[in-house]
């Protein structure tokens, strides 16, 4: 099995230092033989969930927006990657709100008791860039991603979380961060080729 990876770019800035992140992931996976869908949500028309509790009734959002083409591959997928700037200690708000709209997931698992990988545990990774240099600055990020990981069925089975990483670029100042991105992708699936 080469792996079906989904990549979801959470910065709303192009070509930043979340996106080189990401891409080098990207290229890991790749080269390991995975096929990647990659979503930019900044490309996306979306809208946040609603909460009109539609989606208790089958596990389905009631939105008819582009993250109705984005569910199918949250399915399919073998392993997932994450990566968000952080804004105020938080993921971005396009992060944030591509989150919420995988309640109908959470609907499905706890509620219809219906799993959308029937159970079994998928890989991913979280990858994050913030500006500050507080301790805590990715306490709040990491409790979100590991709700989000459990409903989507997903192990997180590694973070990438860089501090003082704020000015476009300033990641390519890291003396390991390209090369541990890469990695990433690698590992995932090679963990995901060993099932």
């Amino acid at each position: 099995m080469s792996g079906r990876a989904v990549a979801v770019y959470g910065s709303p800035r192009k070509g930043g230092n979340t996106d080189l992140l990401l891409n080098e992931t990207v290229k890991g996976m790749k080269e390991a033989g995975a096929q990647v869908e990659e979503i930019f949500l900044r490309e996306m028309n979306f809208s946040p969930c609603l909460e009109n509790y539609g989606c208790e009734k089958n596990g389905q959002c009631t939105l008819k927006d582009d993250m109705e083409a984005v569910y199918p591959k949250l399915i399919e997928m073998d392993c997932f990657v994450l990566a968000s700037p952080i804004f105020f200690y938080a993921v971005s708000a396009h992060t944030k709100a591509f989150i919420d709209r995988c309640q109908c997931f959470w609907a499905c698992k706890y509620l219809l008791k219906k799993p959308i990988a029937g159970g079994e545990k998928r890989k991913g990774g979280f990858v994050a860039v913030g500006g500050s240099k507080g301790q805590k600055i990715f306490d709040g990020p990491l409790l979100t991603i590991k709700y989000l990981f459990d409903v989507l069925d997903c192990e997180l089975f590694k973070t990438l979380l860089y501090r003082e990483v704020d000015k476009k670029g300033d990641i390519l100042n890291h003396p390991t961060a390209l090369k541990d991105a890469y990695l990433l992708g690698k590992e995932l699936i090679l963990e995901v080729q060993r099932k």
